[in-house]
């Protein structure tokens, strides 16, 4: 026999009833406060509560509205925290609540063509991101023997680099430059050019003009179609800028174990190192070289070793990271430990910059240390061949532009002398042409053809 409907709906009540009545029978969580103590420059002392490093806490302010803090160290007894934003309203005494937070990002396909801010906070006023997906903000790095080895070229559009200097889908490459000689529109050249289904562009401690700028101008409509752009000023707090970093990985993190190629551009690491010398300092640690602590040398390798390829048969990550060198100088700390942790270096030269030599790549100074396991053997002897032509030109350049050196001295001096306008138009492109790796190799291959000296 059937129960009527009214029998079920009471005992469902009941139910119900019980749990609410078990529910107000359970004490409630003591919810724990700290008291603020203390301010000195970026940091802030607070006593009366305990929490992880890395965890969330909400400062009251005076207008009865709560600052969002991150943990980053301790002092005996006393937290030291570090705003993500201004410290502005902050009285002393104040109330700090421990804030349960998830340190993960939100992924998915639902971020192309979006740009986001470290926080993971739409920034271009197109609405709530459509991601139904997150992943951890700091993962583990891949096992080294579990990766499988760069065996294939990217093509990144550039045709120097392409041609010459060979990027191999999951390499890690610097971009070694001062400011103000091209590195951003390279970037976007490659956002734009190449053959990668994903592009995630890192905007580090950038002057915020310049944010608007390279999504509208540099990236435009069909680069941000397949781009994702995480933007953080300068003007942010150092605890952002260095989240952005971490965002903009785990987000090329997902993509690539989804099985798809990654290009991931950071301008730049020399803001992420910044941004960590700056809370390195603030809670006390000594600077060790040119005013850099040492932690700052222990993050660089953590950040770089999570890019790369996967495990066989899946996607790769295929990064690029700006390097700023102060005043053009190559031997800067950041500079210098870049060089060593990274798969290659691409130096942008200022000299060529002003000459109006676009992209200003020094080929002379930028390697690529993949390059042998990518190309062929003979290919790899025209790229020699190519770099001594060039070379010869640049030791004699002097000489030659004074009327010294006299034609047959030397003949491959003369070769180089000959080919130096084809080689210079080879080296150069525009900023809305694309050249891929089979045309730059053929380019390359029928300048060479025109030499009379044998490899």
């Amino acid at each position: 026999m059937t129960q009527s409907p009214d029998i079920d709906a009471t005992r469902q009540w009941l139910k119900a009833l019980s749990s609410r009545r078990q529910q107000l029978q359970e004490p409630l969580a003591p919810v724990v406060e700290g008291r603020l103590r203390r301010i000195v420059g970026m940091m802030i002392e607070v006593e009366g509560i305990t929490a992880a490093m890395g965890s969330r806490c909400a400062i009251e302010t005076g207008d009865g509205g709560w600052l969002e803090t991150e943990v980053v160290g301790f002092h005996g007894d006393r937290l030291q925290l570090m705003a993500t934003g201004e410290m502005v309203g902050i009285k002393p005494n104040a109330r700090v609540v421990p804030v349960a937070s998830d340190p993960s990002v939100p992924v998915g396909d639902g971020l192309l063509g979006r740009v986001i801010d470290a926080s993971s906070r739409p920034l271009d006023g197109l609405g709530p991101l459509q991601t139904h997906a997150r992943r951890p903000l700091l993962a583990h790095p891949l096992n080294p023997l579990q990766r499988q080895p760069i065996r294939e070229p990217l093509d990144v559009g550039i045709r120097s680099l392409n041609g010459l200097l060979c990027v191999g889908r999951g390499q890690r490459i610097g971009l070694f430059a001062g400011s103000g000689v091209g590195k951003s529109v390279l970037l976007g050249m490659m956002t734009k050019h190449t053959e990668a289904e994903i592009v995630v562009v890192a905007l580090i401690g950038e002057r915020g003009r310049e944010v608007k700028e390279f999504v509208d101008h540099i990236l435009g409509p069909d680069g941000m179609a397949r781009a994702v752009v995480v933007a953080t000023p300068a003007d942010h707090s150092p605890l952002m800028r260095l989240r952005a970093a971490w965002v903009a990985t785990a987000i090329a993190e997902h993509f690539r174990d989804e099985g798809r190629q990654v290009l991931l551009l950071m301008d730049s690491l020399t803001r992420f190192a910044q941004a960590q010398r700056e809370i390195s300092l603030a809670v006390g640690e000594p600077p060790a070289t040119k005013g850099y602590p040492p932690t700052v040398f222990a993050r660089l390798p953590a950040l770089v070793e999570r890019a790369g390829n996967g495990p066989a048969g899946g996607g790769s990550i295929t990064a690029f990271y700006t390097v700023l060198a102060e005043g053009d100088d190559q031997q800067d700390p950041i500079v210098d430990s870049a060089r060593a942790i990274l798969d290659g270096h691409i130096v942008l030269s200022r000299h060529l910059a002003e000459a109006g030599h676009f992209p200003a790549i020094d080929i002379e100074q930028s390697v690529s240390r993949a390059m042998n396991d990518i190309i062929s053997k003979p290919y790899r002897l025209a790229v020699r061949q190519f770099r001594q032509l060039w070379a010869l030109y640049q030791q004699n350049k002097d000489l030659i532009a004074i009327g010294a050196y006299q034609r047959g001295a030397d003949p491959r001096v003369d070769e180089a002398i000959r080919l130096q306008p084809l080689m210079t138009a080879y080296l150069q492109q525009d900023v809305d042409e694309g050249v891929t790796v089979d045309e730059a190799q053929q380019g390359l291959s029928q300048l060479l053809s025109l030499t009379s000296q044998p490899t």
